[in-house]
């Protein structure tokens, strides 16, 4: 589709928090810290963003599979629990594909559907946008170039209709349990009493499952992980080679989560030349670039009343890897 011609029905704002972010002092900040660290947000330039496309089809990585499992089965049943003027506001939206199955049953439902998804990288959300549009005559997409911090402050300023915000594919798990729940706290004082929050969270299970699907055979997650290297080479001027990292993705049961590092495999010192620092690294010194935290029904139950939140209802995949967890704000 042509922009010119979905412009009645599509519009892209960019965040305030997307233009106040600066990528080299995160960057300078984390590799300073001991233990070094980069945040995962910025994994998601439109090379990662492709690359962890690419990630939710492989066979290992059952988490996309299991969701849109779920969402096959009971997108019906989710539209019919909301009002027609409902806005499905989603945070961390990607290419839509999973929520596409929601959208395409929600307008034979309600006859029309606003759209406002959420995401850092504007090229792929313009794309997945102008993609939805073709496919549903009757969509309206405000879509927001941003942080999660941008897509609360959009929920705040809706004014009509009830809205059910979308939190899919288990991102909440990159969150520590804490910050969990001082978000969802967030999301909670955006909404209403009407108003729905519909949240994807990965379930514990054998640690086999859990590292393979970080560790895929193709080496795809290996890529994203570090392409975070190849970005700052890009864009800061640094100078990894990555071919003296490797990327490294274990189960950790203290804290109940998957955790992934780039791994020195040597000795050796990196510079920046966008901040003008050189950076040491040991031999097996680490990066600590995500964590993937995994949740029992108990910890995600606790997690929603720390938040605010009541469980009107909880659906899983057919193998039971993963919960659709549908919740309401509590008074």
């Amino acid at each position: 589709m042509n922009p010119a011609t979905a412009d009645n029905r599509f519009r892209l704002i960019e965040g305030e928090q997307l233009q106040s972010e600066s990528f080299a002092e995160a960057v300078e900040a984390g590799l300073a810290r001991d233990p070094k660290r980069l945040d995962c947000r910025f994994f998601y330039d439109e090379t990662g963003s492709l690359l962890f496309e690419q990630i939710c089809e492989l066979p290992e990585y059952y988490l996309t599979r299991s969701e849109r499992e779920i969402l096959a089965r009971r997108s019906g049943e989710i539209a019919r629990r909301f009002p027609r003027d409902t806005v499905l506001v989603e945070l961390g939206s990607g290419s839509s594909v999973k929520t596409d199955l929601l959208i395409s049953v929600w307008i034979a439902e309600h006859g029309s559907l606003r759209y406002e998804p959420i995401d850092i990288s504007e090229e792929i959300l313009r794309e997945s946008s102008l993609q939805l549009l073709e496919r549903h005559r009757r969509l309206t997409v405000h879509a927001i170039a941003g942080h999660f911090e941008d897509g609360l402050r959009r929920i705040e300023a809706a004014e009509s209709g009830a809205k059910l915000v979308l939190w899919l594919g288990s991102t909440i798990g990159n969150l520590t349990r804490p910050r969990a729940v001082a978000f969802l706290r967030k999301v909670r004082e955006s909404l209403s009493e009407r108003d729905g929050l519909l949240v994807g969270i990965d379930l514990r299970k054998d640690v086999a499952i859990l590292e393979s699907a970080y560790n895929d055979a193709a080496g795809v997650t290996a890529d994203f992980n570090l392409n975070l290297l190849d970005r700052i080479n890009a864009e800061l001027g640094g100078h990894f080679n990555r071919a003296k990292f490797r990327h490294e993705a274990k189960f950790n049961p203290e804290t109940g989560s998957i955790q992934m590092f780039l791994v020195s495999e040597e000795a050796q010192e990196v510079t920046i030349d966008e901040t003008g620092s050189t950076f040491s690294f040991g031999a097996g010194e680490r990066i600590h670039t995500e964590n993937s935290h995994k949740y029992s029904i108990d910890e995600i139950d606790e997690l929603l009343r720390e938040a605010r939140f009541e469980l009107a209802e909880r659906w899983f995949d057919s193998n039971g890897l993963f919960s659709l967890n549908l919740a309401r704000p509590l008074p």
